[in-house]
């Protein structure tokens, strides 16, 4: 049975409802590769003409729990494309400087510009995720900030900036087997901290934010989807094939010269 990947604006619904292990028809990675292959070529040519017409700028939002694999994401899916026109931004502990402002304000300044793609690894909803389920503010503060956040949101779209939000979806058996495996790789120790085993203690308050998140704030103008990911090259191509359609429904066009092409002669 098929499962869906796009959030209805308006809708309830309750992740332990989809399955982390969804593959689609697809039964093994080597199915795959010759598609992403092709979608990878594809986004390349797309990321030129966003950038030749910059007329639109993409956000793209990566947001799941440790080990979901945001970072091998950003890998998989961008490898084909010209860094020069694409930024990473990765979402830390607030600074003091950061923490001095609105909760928005470190997302804004860091929005890609019109010609670019931006990808937040975690981001501006961080706000209602961790501070939620570690009391950082009192509910009232958290509470308010998913029409702040639906409005944010709103306002870079009309703006021009297109917005993709992508939870990865991964079970808590699986997290547990990517923990064990970081701990037991020398070469993978950095990989993991002492938070990431003490968060998977918040894993059901972790899952209920992130219902809010999906119930309240996936809208028209940017609409959440939950990806499966326990299978990192299903999750690699469904991505990918998402950004390439989102792309191509621009219906971007090279923009013309501003000079009389047939006038110009090069000398020899």
């Amino acid at each position: 049975m098929s499962q869906p990947f796009i959030v209805t604006p308006g809708s309830s619904i309750c992740l332990a409802d989809y399955d982390a292990n969804y593959t689609g028809h697809y039964r093994k990675k080597g199915e795959t590769k010759s598609p992403l292959k092709k979608l990878q070529k594809r986004l390349g040519k797309l990321q030129e003409l966003l950038y030749a017409e910059s007329q639109r700028a993409l956000l793209i939002i990566l947001q799941g729990m440790d080990t979901c694999g945001k970072d091998g994401t950003i890998r998989g899916v961008m490898s084909g494309i010209n860094v020069q026109g694409c930024d990473v931004v990765n979402f830390k502990v607030p600074s003091a400087r950061e923490a001095a402002h609105d909760f928005l304000w470190r997302a804004h300044r860091v929005v890609p510009g019109k010609g670019t793609i931006g990808i937040f690894n975690r981001s501006h909803y961080e706000d209602v995720l961790v501070a939620r389920v570690h009391n950082l503010v009192p509910e009232k503060v958290w509470a308010l900030r998913y029409q702040q956040i639906n409005n944010f949101e709103k306002m870079l779209v009309e703006n021009g900036t297109v917005i993709l939000k992508f939870f990865l979806h991964i079970s808590k058996d699986e997290q547990r087997t990517r923990l064990e495996a970081r701990l037991s790789n020398p070469a993978k120790h950095w990989k993991i901290t002492e938070s990431d085993i003490r968060e998977r203690a918040y894993w059901n308050d972790y899952m209920q934010a992130y219902e809010a998140v999906f119930n309240t704030c996936s809208t028209e103008w940017a609409p959440w989807h939950i990806i499966p990911a326990n299978k990192k090259w299903y999750r690699n191509l469904v991505i990918t094939e998402r950004v390439v359609e989102t792309l191509k429904k621009l219906d971007m066009k090279y923009p013309e010269p501003t000079f009389d092409i047939s006038q110009i002669a090069i000398e020899e």
